[in-house]
């Protein structure tokens, strides 16, 4: 109910604002309604619940997936957006370096975190764990890490869907340090993002999800103490692959969010709009595909929690979470698309 509240009366309003802006940069300048969004997401707790060690595991992930499909029903772009949040939380714990502890995890001064995973000439090369290529060392990465004494040095770049990328205080790079071994050689590296060398342009202009900051990040020569490494190439593809297990679920839970959406829209309009002497609702017809959107979406939603609750019983299993990924997009476009059917004439407007 909460959540609901919160994406009702704050995510939704906020977001129709900054998808109105014609330049992505105002959406992140002081004085933006995201930042009132970011102090009333903080101020209800909601980016402490992935912390949470005393409650059940599974209770929590189920409990985490309502909020995720209550924060997206508001506005997908700006839940992302604030799942980030925390990302870093985890990986910054796991380096043992108490001075970055300290800076990045201290539950009064909430801070930004993104992942910075693809590159420019590598989307899924990336993250393709089961073929031959991703341990290939003629595919060369765009963004590469290399040790040097007691640091290492960063060059190259990530490409312009790292989201929270101008925006983040600190970056969760997975970038390649054994270039021997292809990706399958890469490192989860912790990048605070006003280090010297580091450099940000102007977000990314898109046609959709306008509410969410994307954008490039430029490494030359950025230096890190080694103690900032949260994963060497010894377990990366196993950290890779538990992290795009995590991911891909979120991602399947926001979009069931955005389905649910766009069929209340639809049925609320249907109520409203008379044809025929009576609302659309009373035909026949636009029952008939209102109750398949209806089914759509709660088939989706079934998907989306039964896996999270799978993951959070064991080790994750990856092609789950992307059976959910992909199912529940493809269900959010669709029943969007139906949505508009709905609307009629009014759906272009």
């Amino acid at each position: 109910d909460t959540a609901h509240k919160f994406a009702e009366e704050v995510l939704r309003p906020a977001g129709v604002e900054l998808d109105r802006m014609p330049d992505p940069s105002d959406v992140i300048a002081p004085g933006s309604v995201l930042w009132d969004v970011f102090d009333k997401y903080h101020e209800l707790g909601f980016g402490s619940l992935v912390d949470d060690n005393e409650m059940d595991p599974i209770a929590k992930a189920r409990l985490m997936a309502i909020v995720n499909e209550e924060l997206s029903w508001g506005d997908v772009g700006l839940a992302i957006t604030l799942g980030l949040c925390g990302f870093h939380g985890p990986w910054v714990q796991q380096t043992g370096d108490a001075e970055l502890i300290e800076r990045f995890c201290a539950p009064d001064k909430p801070t930004i975190g993104c992942w910075a995973l693809t590159e420019p000439d590598h989307g899924s090369d990336t993250v393709a764990l089961s073929e031959d290529h991703f341990s290939d060392p003629s595919l060369k990465a765009n963004c590469v890490a290399s040790k040097e004494g007691d640091e290492y040095v960063i060059k190259g770049q990530k490409a312009a869907w790292v989201s929270n990328a101008t925006i983040a205080d600190i970056a969760v790079l997975f970038c390649t340090l054994d270039q021997s071994q292809g990706f399958k050689g890469g490192a989860v590296l912790l990048v605070p993002l006003d280090l010297p060398g580091v450099s940000r342009p102007k977000p990314l202009d898109k046609l959709g999800q306008r509410p969410l900051n994307q954008g490039e990040l430029f490494f030359d020569d950025v230096r890190i103490p080694s103690s900032y490494m949260a994963l060497g190439p010894e377990l990366y593809a196993i950290g890779l692959e538990a992290m795009l297990a995590h991911a891909n679920a979120a991602m399947g839970q926001l979009f069931v969010g955005v389905a649910s959406a766009a069929c209340d829209h639809a049925v609320a309009y249907a109520k409203e709009r008379v044809q025929g002497g009576v609302p659309i609702f009373e035909h026949q017809s636009v029952k008939s595909r209102l109750f398949r959107m209806f089914t759509k979406v709660e088939a989706a939603r079934a998907l989306a929690r039964r896996v999270a609750a799978f993951n959070a019983g064991g080790a994750p299993q990856v092609h789950y979470s992307i059976a959910t990924k992909v199912f529940c997009t493809n269900t959010a476009f669709e029943v969007a698309s139906d949505a508009l059917q709905i609307f009629g004439g009014n759906g272009l407007s």
